[in-house]
């Protein structure tokens, strides 16, 4: 395969996914309704073509001037949006659509391809927008892919779970960084042992071209860091990477409620552990960055740009009200 269409190219993870398909041989066109600065719109080596992803002409259109070996779906966040695709797509040498770690519904350690139960979806579901409905339509277009496999289409799912690093506009790791390069005590909920899997985006990135490559048809492959750390480890790795020192100081939720806070607040915090099993993208020779490393690049993007992650802040008024409850400060 040497010629690639990526459905959403310009943004986070598909930025990503266009420099890994490019370092790797690939002629690349974005398609995208250009409501978002590109990042590649001053690069010569990269195609581009404006359409609407849930408008079947555009996808038709964009299938035609193309003629894709491997196409990437970024952007399908409703099951109808999938099986547009898989029926444009039909004839391509792989269809990689992008779900999420969401579309498991079962609660258990770990998440596995084919043996955790995903989450239904109704009718309704699918054609909503809403945050509570993500799982379930991502779920639904993994099926959809396995359907379509069946009738011969080379498709396949990837499930990332929470993704970081360089460009991430949900801005959920740079609430932490800002806090440890700010201040020298920083609260965590608990006894800092939850555990959210996180992906790096680079790894996510190669794993798209690994399974569109690699994959079998029907399949899906979860994506996530190899190495699993808890909320308090990330903390430490970003400390370690500002090359600072920082002052964990675990709250409970009886804690938190002195200072009106509740763990959930504090975004990247889970009551239940997520871990994904990566073992079968492993075995396809995909591997992941050190968590180190990973960290130190997410860092370095971090202060080079003007993300803080103040949506995501419960404030420091609280956070230092409870420390000064905790006889912290």
């Amino acid at each position: 395969m040497d010629t690639a269409l990526v459905v959403g190219g310009t943004r986070f993870i598909g930025r990503h996914v266009v420099e890994e398909l490019r370092a790797h041989g690939y002629d690349v066109t974005t398609v995208t309704r250009g409501t978002h600065e590109d990042p590649f719109a001053d690069d010569d080596d990269v195609e581009r073509i404006e359409g609407d992803r849930t408008d079947r002409t555009d996808l038709r259109a964009a299938q035609l001037a193309v003629d894709p070996d491997l196409v990437v779906d970024m952007v399908a966040y409703h099951p109808g949006d999938v099986e547009t695709a898989v029926d444009v797509f039909a004839d391509v040498e792989a269809y990689v659509y992008v779900s999420s770690g969401s579309a498991y519904a079962a609660e258990e350690i770990p998440k596995r391809e084919g043996s955790t139960r995903l989450h239904d979806c109704t009718d309704e579901q699918a054609t909503d927008d809403s945050g509570e409905t993500y799982g379930p339509r991502k779920a639904e277009g993994d099926r959809i892919v396995a359907a379509a496999a069946d009738e011969g289409v080379r498709a396949t799912s990837v499930r990332p779970c929470i993704v970081y690093g360089p460009h991430d506009y949900t801005e959920r790791l740079d609430y932490w960084i800002h806090r440890v390069d700010q201040y020298d005590r920083v609260v965590v909920p608990g006894d800092g042992t939850n555990v959210w899997h996180r992906a790096y985006v680079e790894d996510v990135a190669s794993a798209i071209r690994t399974v569109g490559e690699a994959g079998e048809p029907g399949e899906a492959y979860n994506v996530g860091d190899r190495r699993v750390v808890t909320i308090e480890e990330m903390v430490e790795l970003i400390a370690d990477a500002l090359e600072t020192d920082v002052e964990v100081v675990h709250a409970s939720e009886r804690e938190l409620s002195v200072a009106d806070c509740s763990p959930e607040e504090f975004v990247l915090y889970r009551e239940y552990p997520h871990v994904l099993s990566t073992a079968k993208l492993a075995s396809l020779g995909w591997s992941s960055t050190p968590v180190e490393e990973a960290m130190r690049r997410a860092v370095t993007d971090h202060l080079a740009s003007d993300r803080d992650g103040s949506e995501w802040d419960p404030g420091r008024e609280r956070e230092e009200r409870l420390l000064e409850v905790l006889g912290t400060v």
